[in-house]
């Protein structure tokens, strides 16, 4: 199955007012039977050897800075998909994500089903607060582009 971009559909001003950035990446599934939360859980269930990496090494970075690394530990304590808090979800729609000092983020996820074929989309929004939060953004944001596709093959998988 591909994985092409798309533009985001997402609200942006009510899931993330004032965000600065927002791409989507969306991928087709015939005979797809499942709900955004499972959609969210195959994809964030395991990450490429890579991104893994790419992960270990960004944490490694910016703990001293005082960055969170995951949603864990946030109170109180909330649902997880992966390492991102769920924020709210819906049979066609999970959202996930958290605020920090640098940047706020969602990470949007939806399935729609039409004719036994079913569209996942993954929609990243994302609002920085100072430079640095504009710097990791531009850093990272050649990364996110490789990763976030990759993990919407494995919802197909």
């Amino acid at each position: 199955m591909k994985v092409r971009e798309v533009t985001p559909s997402a609200d942006t001003d009510t899931l993330l007012a004032g965000a600065h950035f927002a791409d989507a990446f969306q991928i087709e599934i015939e005979d797809c039977d499942f709900d955004a939360r499972r959609a969210a859980e195959r994809m964030m269930a395991r990450q490429p050897r890579w991104a893994e990496a790419l992960l270990s090494l960004r944490n490694l970075l910016v703990a001293p800075l005082g960055l969170r690394t995951s949603g864990a530990g946030l109170v109180p304590p909330r649902d997880m998909i992966g390492i991102f808090p769920v924020v709210s979800q819906t049979p066609y729609r999970l959202i996930a994500g958290f605020n920090d000092r640098h940047l706020d983020f969602r990470v949007v996820v939806d399935v729609t089903h039409s004719g036994g074929v079913g569209q996942v989309t993954a929609t990243t929004l994302v609002k920085t607060h100072n430079w640095f939060g504009r710097t990791y953004l531009a850093i990272i944001t050649p990364f996110h582009r490789l990763i976030v596709p990759a993990l919407l093959r494995q919802v197909a998988a």
